[in-house]
């Protein structure tokens, strides 16, 4: 079953292109259906016959591989392949090295190129390896879930986890392009597909209440596929694009695309990671939970509250503690792992907060015993 299930046909969306605008790093982010096998052309016209090295996972490798390479090959680019196992597990210390070493034997050189094909998972693993090697060569992210395509491919982040928390180390190392096809989002399964539309509502939580309205009325056929779902996902990419062409390394502005994380890390981290929570539905807990508290600190009303969490649970999304499978720590273990997020300043949790749908802002210093209370009331109204 695929999000697009029970769809013989879609309407064709023309191509859309957004760009970050980074001065002389800028790059594209082309958006659109069928475009992997046009990779290849693309990727040539930035680097022509450069030596370049797929990194996948297992599960993507087998659908998308061939494809991918067959794009590169017709436009003159051998590329060396790198497959890993799927998985959060494989943003880790040991996974890295592997890359590293895999880039290294084959001789991947500093004009060379590492692509990213998959979802957020190996888009942070390689690119933080690209990052890495050679002090740096250029990456290539061909995101492959829907959370992929409007969120982690962009803006630059790369990273792997460690047992204290998620995305703890890293590098800030933007791509040369990012190749969004949204045929890919088809052979997602529904929860994957779901995980990743959390993102896209977050955009319109952040600072678009039109989008966020938009999306409560057609999200059905976003999922479906064709011209909405091209739009969906052009409008998250424009949001994202705009701040990290304001704000590339999180100085200010940036910070307000963790809109729910504070919140979602400390959940994944609970977790372990695993198949109970996916990152996308950790987020819109932590969505949910953001307002929540907002409207505890009087900064919205709590039917802007309601209305997220109606939204998200329309769509099939967990918004509630009592959603997430199995046992969670007490509100105390949880405190203690949103303090080791890396959103925390001067000893102070920070948190983005709302004063409604569509309007966010950065708030340092939140008392814990608000967030306490929010954490003890969400477990209460499960």
């Amino acid at each position: 079953m695929t999000a697009a299930a029970g769809k013989t046909a879609k309407p064709v969306a023309a191509p859309v292109t957004v760009r970050v605008d980074l001065g002389e790093r800028g790059y594209d982010i082309v958006i659109g259906g069928g475009l992997l096998a046009e990779a290849g052309a693309r990727i040539a016209r930035r680097k022509p016959k450069a030596k370049a090295a797929v990194v996948a996972d297992e599960t993507v490798a087998k659908l998308y591989l061939d494809p991918c390479r067959q794009a590169l090959s017709a436009a003159g680019i051998e590329p060396t392949s790198v497959i890993v196992r799927p998985g959060e597990s494989s943003k880790s210390f040991p996974t890295y090295e592997r890359v590293v070493d895999a880039l290294l034997q084959a001789k991947i050189e500093r004009g060379g190129l590492v692509i990213a094909l998959g979802g957020g998972v190996i888009g942070d693993l390689a690119g933080f390896a690209a990052a890495t090697v050679l002090r740096g060569i250029d990456l290539v992210q061909i995101p492959t879930t829907l959370l992929a395509q409007v969120d982690s491919s962009v803006g630059g982040k790369t990273g792997i986890d460690t047992p204290r928390g998620k995305n703890l180390v890293g590098a800030f190392h933007q791509p040369v392009l990012v190749i969004a096809d949204t045929d890919l989002l088809d052979s997602l399964p529904p929860r994957e597909f779901r995980a990743g539309y959390a993102e896209v509502a977050k955009y319109g939580l952040i600072n678009n209440e039109p989008l966020f309205a938009w999306l409560e009325k057609n999200w059905q056929s976003v999922f479906a596929g064709g011209p909405d779902r091209v739009r969906a996902v052009a409008e998250s990419c424009r949001a994202k694009a705009a701040i990290v062409g304001r704000d590339e390394r999180e100085a200010g502005e940036r910070a307000l695309l963790n809109l729910g994380h504070t919140f979602g890390h400390a959940l994944e981290v609970a977790t372990g990671y695993s198949e109970r929570l996916l990152h996308g539905e950790a987020v819109a807990v932590g969505l949910v939970l953001a307002f929540r508290l907002s409207a505890k600190l009087g900064l919205c009303r709590r039917e802007d509250a309601d209305r997220v969490a109606a939204h998200l649970a329309a769509v099939g999304l967990p918004t509630r503690l009592s959603d997430i499978a199995g046992e969670l720590p007490g509100t105390d273990a949880l405190l203690a792992l949103m303090a080791q997020d890396k959103k925390v300043r001067d000893g102070a949790l920070v948190f983005i907060l709302a004063r409604g749908i569509g309007k966010t802002e950065i708030a340092q210093g939140i008392e814990i015993q608000a967030v306490r209370e929010t954490l003890d009331a969400a477990r209460d109204s499960s």
